[in-house]
């Protein structure tokens, strides 16, 4: 077996330790962290940028973000505060724990089982961190 590192993996150890040496605080940076600074909108604004405001015989603010987790899990989950944000804004539009797990496990038929393990494992996440907020 050999001990070498591939390319990646040294180009991630000297992206840290570069990050360590401008801001030795930069080490133990979180992104989970960072996304906490970004509000979820309220229910109201949502709908009225995004959902009946735009058009009144259109779809609610909460089906359009149902639609969004569905398209960020076809392509695979990958963003994950983006895909952390959209489940906690989904929550406040309204939808419930079964409508988001439903919306990612349909997805599996076509992005695959890893893509939808993935959204749900995120998924999970927030809803997890939801039910603690609520307590």
């Amino acid at each position: 077996m050999s001990d070498a590192k591939s390319p990646f993996e040294l180009m991630m150890a000297q992206a840290q330790e570069m990050a360590q040496a401008f801001n030795p605080a930069l080490e133990s940076f979180s992104p989970k962290g960072f996304e906490k600074l970004w509000p979820t909108m309220p229910k109201e604004v949502m709908e009225m940028w995004f959902g009946k405001g735009m058009s009144q015989e259109g779809l609610d603010a909460k089906t359009r973000l149902l639609l969004t987790l569905a398209g960020m899990t076809m392509q695979g989950a990958q963003a994950e505060t983006p895909f952390r944000m959209t489940v906690r804004h989904l929550i406040e539009a309204g939808a419930t724990r079964e409508e988001i797990a439903e919306t990612i496990a349909q997805m599996s038929m076509f992005a695959g089982i890893p893509a939808m393990t993935r959204a749900m494992e995120l998924a999970r996440d927030v809803l997890a961190e939801n039910e603690e907020d609520d307590t």
